[in-house]
């Protein structure tokens, strides 16, 4: 079933997918904004500022032309930053009503649009009418580009309202080394792969305080449970939470060196400040704006999450870490069942 696929967005986790799908023999255009990085792709079929020692099959082709990428596409996959996916939505929309077809959108981005607070399947709701689209799905799991770029074993979910368009997702990425679980709590999918960027920045932080395992440990089963409290209120499937987009997703995030947010929090651990983690990192920390949306949703809902406060703190106040560290593990004693 060979499919022709549009990849928006040419960074680490796009070119990646990207490559996914020409390995299972799909026809694949890859969008960038950027002619130096298309340029490269094309000639040398490496993305160098994003993975390093990675060649690319020369069957990739990638364009900075949105309409040539989309044109004949059957599915429209989004990997592009939170903060510009509205835009490029915006940009695709009089394109695809005036080639006249209506691609599946996919999305594989990590976040809640920043002032808004929606989900990016409701973004892309808002911004592609009915009437350009066949459905929306959302691509997410614990994946990190640089393990699938070297085929390890990889799960994720397919998640959309319409289970038949998940399934077609599944067949079109599944593969070896790349599987695939079909979902319907899109609500639950997408909160859970946003909110646990947060956590993964404290995970950072205890790592460069120098605390061990046990700190660790306590800090991603607490946060999830904060995860799981938040989106429960939006009306997320508890049972999600404990899949691959919820506790999967957590854990990869939490623990590795190829997560941007745990790597940003591994520095502000160390003492850097965060305008000087961002010039650094050189790349979009999805879990900073994600704590903002998710603090004041917290309080629009009258949720308790005490880590993620802590690391708003941290974040927009300036807060030491480890007073708030300190600040956490004073607060009174309670049952561990309380939603608190």
């Amino acid at each position: 079933m060979t499919k022709k696929i549009a990849v928006l967005g040419a960074g680490s986790w796009g070119s990646i997918l990207a490559s996914v799908l020409i390995e299972n023999g799909h026809q694949v255009a890859l969008y960038s904004n950027s002619p130096e990085q298309v340029a490269e792709l094309n000639n040398k079929h490496t993305n160098s500022h994003y993975i390093q020692d990675y060649t690319y099959s020369p069957k990739l082709y990638a364009t900075v032309d949105l309409k040539e990428a989309v044109t004949d596409a059957d599915v429209v996959l989004f990997v592009v930053p939170t903060n510009v996916t509205r835009i490029v939505a915006k940009q695709l929309t009089p394109i695809l009503a005036e080639l006249g077809t209506k691609p599946l959108i996919v999305h594989a981005s990590k976040g809640l649009e920043l002032g808004s607070h929606k989900r990016l399947s409701e973004v892309l709701a808002e911004e592609i009418p009915s009437e350009n689209r066949s459905g929306i799905v959302v691509l997410s799991g614990p994946s990190h580009a640089e393990e699938v770029a070297r085929q390890d074993i990889t799960l994720v979910t397919a998640a959309s309202d319409d289970l038949a368009n998940a399934t077609l997702v599944q067949d079109i990425f599944m593969n070896d080394y790349f599987r695939i679980y079909t979902n319907t709590d899109v609500v639950g999918v997408e909160m859970g792969a946003a909110f646990k960027n947060i956590i993964a920045i404290g995970a950072g932080a205890l790592h460069g305080l120098g605390y061990g395992d046990d700190a660790k440990a306590a800090l991603m089963t607490r946060g999830l449970a904060e995860i799981s409290r938040l989106g429960i209120a939006f009306g997320a499937d508890p049972l999600t939470f404990i899949g691959l987009s919820g506790v999967g997703d957590l854990i990869v995030t939490c623990t590795s060196v190829h997560s941007r947010n745990w790597r940003a929090g591994n520095q502000l651990g160390q003492g850097k400040d965060l305008a000087t983690v961002k010039e650094e990192m050189g790349m979009v920390i999805e879990g900073v704006n994600t704590c903002q949306a998710a603090y004041e949703l917290a309080a629009q809902k009258n949720i308790e999450m005490p880590i993620t406060e802590a690391i708003y703190n941290v974040l927009y106040r300036d807060q030491d870490v480890k007073n708030e560290i300190a600040k956490l593990m004073q607060r009174e004693g309670r049952s561990e069942s309380d939603n608190k």
